[in-house]
């Protein structure tokens, strides 16, 4: 009687096991199947993919290819970043050199249903100047640091996501407008505060920039250049000494992947303090693109005033 007991007890315990393992399996395959549903997105790094994720929203599923703190001029891919790439639905890259293994790499791919996004298509391009053009080309890629180039690129994904899945084209265009409304409203409202202070020059570490400057009429005096390459001349440090007693300048702004040291001397020479400005490289402090660019904008224009 006990052996025909124990024996019902361990064929009920089998049968819940089996129950449980197949609730869980199941669960599993619809989760597979809701990522599967989903537009595969690889981005180069994550402006781009704060940009993919405004417009694409719970319809898009975005990996990154460069990682967090990693700087992405001097970034190489991997293997396994080669077969995310091949494996997506939609690839999106900076342009104007920003990825310069970029060609070498999409050669290698074999997905003929990829689509590749050039997010740097229709952007007016800043040149660079002397030994950069030799190594990296002759443009300046820091185009997501103007909100009003981060417009042209977002519409370059939304196009590519509708080209994807033109079923929901009308959820894509209407989250565009939401996002590109947004930077309009940053635009306007600091266009408009900058054209109220007399001195436009502001003093970075690295020369990223150019295209925020040009947006609202500024001058960045940067102690690296455009690649945060080399170390500065005594020469170079003299006329940054320089522009900043004469301009009076009150802050050194310091990125998250520049050395800190030079810009630490420097504003100690010049009786300045030293803070942080986002470069969105990557995702600094949880913010989004809205964000930072918003406390970007508002900590430069305070120190002009």
């Amino acid at each position: 009687m006990l052996k025909k007991i124990i024996t019902a007890v361990l064929l009920a315990c089998t049968i819940i096991t089996l129950g449980g393992c197949s609730k869980s399996t199941i669960a599993q395959k619809e989760a597979n199947q809701v990522s599967q549903s989903k537009i595969q997105v690889v981005v180069a790094f994550n402006p781009l993919k704060q940009f993919a994720e405004a417009v694409g929203k719970d319809k898009i599923e975005v990996k990154t290819i460069i990682p967090e703190g990693v700087e992405p001029h001097d970034f190489e891919p991997k293997i396994r970043d080669m077969e995310d790439i091949s494996k997506a639905g939609l690839f999106v890259y900076t342009g104007f050199g920003m990825e310069p293994w970029i060609e070498k790499t999409l050669s290698t791919i074999d997905n003929k249903k990829l689509l590749v996004v050039d997010s740097s298509i229709g952007v007016d391009p800043i040149k660079t100047v002397g030994e950069e053009i030799k190594e990296h080309g002759q443009y300046d890629p820091h185009i997501w640091l103007s909100v009003r180039e981060a417009k042209i690129q977002t519409k370059n994904i939304k196009d590519a996501l509708v080209k994807a899945d033109v079923i929901n084209k009308d959820f894509y265009e209407k989250n565009f407008e939401e996002f590109s409304n947004e930077l309009d409203k940053i635009y306007n409202e600091y266009k408009t505060k900058f054209q109220g202070v007399t001195n436009k020059n502001f003093v970075t570490g690295h020369a990223a920039f150019g295209y925020l400057c040009r947006d609202f009429g500024l001058l960045q005096n940067s102690v690296e250049d455009v690649f945060s390459e080399g170390e500065p001349t005594p020469q170079k440090l003299k006329e940054l000494v320089e522009v900043s007693k004469k301009n009076k300048i009150k802050v050194i702004f310091m990125e998250e992947l520049s050395s800190p040291r030079v810009s630490e001397t420097l504003a100690k020479e010049v009786g300045a303090k030293v803070q942080k400005i986002y470069t969105i490289e990557s995702n600094e402090e949880n913010k989004d693109y809205i964000q930072s660019m918003q406390e970007n904008l508002a900590n430069i224009y305070n120190s002009l005033k």
